[in-house]
């Protein structure tokens, strides 16, 4: 889908208009309740602080966890309004509902350049039924509508998508980047283009997969979804994750690629283990030959000499899933060494969220990617060229 034409906070004039965002602040919190990580809070402030300036009347909504339609305090947004109200050096006014009483009188009493937060939106079960009369309601109490909130964009929800059925509807700062380095990448990339894909499971990037064989020159396979390929191909591979229902796919999708010229790069050489377990025995071996009783949990070292010899010379890459279980220092390498790679290439780089985001933040080479996408399963829709209700709801550019 392409999406570069879609209308920006910066084509309309939100000044004295109240404004309604849908942020993405789904953050971790510790056990005392604090956020762990605010970086999902500050992906989104480029855009506040720009409708700030431009003395708009700012209503923020997003989601926190998972309360199934009840209100539970331990997903209050309280403690983002109080993040929020330090880094923005303004108070931010925590309504103690969505579209109640308090939401309401709250919007109503906004001056320009103040800042609302409405309460966790999946407090109210309409939200992700994407009932029309919460999104009604919730239009109500603004002028336009803003979506920054590029981790929920591929969910039809009320505020993510219901609302722009009843406000001007356009983009934040933060899913216009999105779009606009994801979409470039794929509808235009520097060749040569290289796809990295890993991860557990080849059902999770099958519709990825046949989407980027028609645009890659190079298809790199890690994670334990080589394995599933491995066996499609007819070789051992012991104890290793293996999804069988998918073998025939995955000899579609080798055949595909021979088809269309991509050179699909599967593991040389794996790490194995006795047991799924940090610390278990391991041992080096070749990929055909991985005996019964053992499981692969890493790509090898000639494999990661291999795969960053190819990088090396990349135009663009896409990466989505790590090469192993990176969360354990013993299988780590093997996504380190990619990471390295990526990081060296001068590539255009872009993360496709998810672990492989978190692996390069936890390895330090955030700064060396061109992009990290804030959306796993949005990221990975984009890629697949599926329909983002989140973003095909907002007005296009007049031509």
């Amino acid at each position: 889908m392409n999406y570069l034409n879609k209308k920006t906070v910066e084509d309309i004039d939100v000044s004295s208009k109240k404004v309604l965002v849908r942020c993405d602040f789904n953050v971790p919190l510790d056990e005392d309740g604090k956020i762990a990580d605010t970086k999902r809070i500050d992906g989104a402030l480029k855009t506040i602080r720009y409708l700030i300036d431009h003395k708009a009347k700012v209503i923020l909504c997003s989601h926190l966890g998972r309360p199934k339609g009840q209100v539970n305090p331990k997903f209050s947004l309280k403690p983002v309004a109080a993040y929020l109200s330090k880094v923005l050096g303004q108070p931010v006014k925590m309504a103690d509902d969505i579209v109640g009483t308090s939401a309401k009188s709250i919007a109503a009493s906004l001056k320009d350049g103040e800042v609302e937060l409405l309460e966790n939106v999946r407090f109210d079960k309409r939200e992700e039924e994407n009932d029309p009369g919460f999104a009604k309601e919730l239009a109500s109490l603004a002028d336009i509508y803003v979506n920054d909130a590029f981790g929920t964009a591929h969910r039809a929800h009320a505020s993510t998508a219901g609302v722009a059925a009843y406000l001007p509807a356009v983009c934040g700062f933060l899913i216009q980047k999105e779009i606009t380095v994801m979409g470039k990448a794929l509808e235009n990339p520097k060749h040569p283009f290289i796809a990295i894909l890993g991860g557990a499971k080849v059902s999770d990037k099958i519709g990825v997969i046949k989407n980027l064989l028609d645009k890659v020159d190079i298809l790199i396979i890690g994670g334990a979804m080589a394995y599933t390929f491995f066996r499609a191909m007819g070789k051992s591979t012991g104890d290793s994750r293996c999804e069988e229902d998918k073998l025939d796919v995955a000899r579609q999708i080798l055949v595909k690629a021979k088809e269309k010229h991509v050179a699909l790069l599967l593991p040389v050489d794996n790490v194995i283990g006795r047991e799924y377990k940090p610390d278990t025995i391991s041992m080096r071996i070749y990929s055909d030959s991985i005996p019964d009783g053992w499981m692969g949990l890493d790509i090898g070292d000639k494999t990661q000499e291999l795969y960053a010899k190819t990088i090396h010379g990349a135009g663009t890459v896409v990466w989505n899933g790590p090469m192993g279980v990176s969360e354990w220092s013993n299988f780590e390498n093997g996504t380190i060494a990619v990471a390295q790679a990526v990081a060296k290439s001068g590539a255009i780089s872009i993360i496709g969220g998810g672990d492989s985001a978190a692996a390069i933040e936890k390895l330090g080479f955030a700064d060396k990617m061109t992009h990290i996408s804030t959306g796993g399963g949005a990221s990975l829709e984009f890629l697949e060229g599926k329909e983002l209700p989140g973003i095909a709801c907002l007005n296009d550019k007049e031509k």
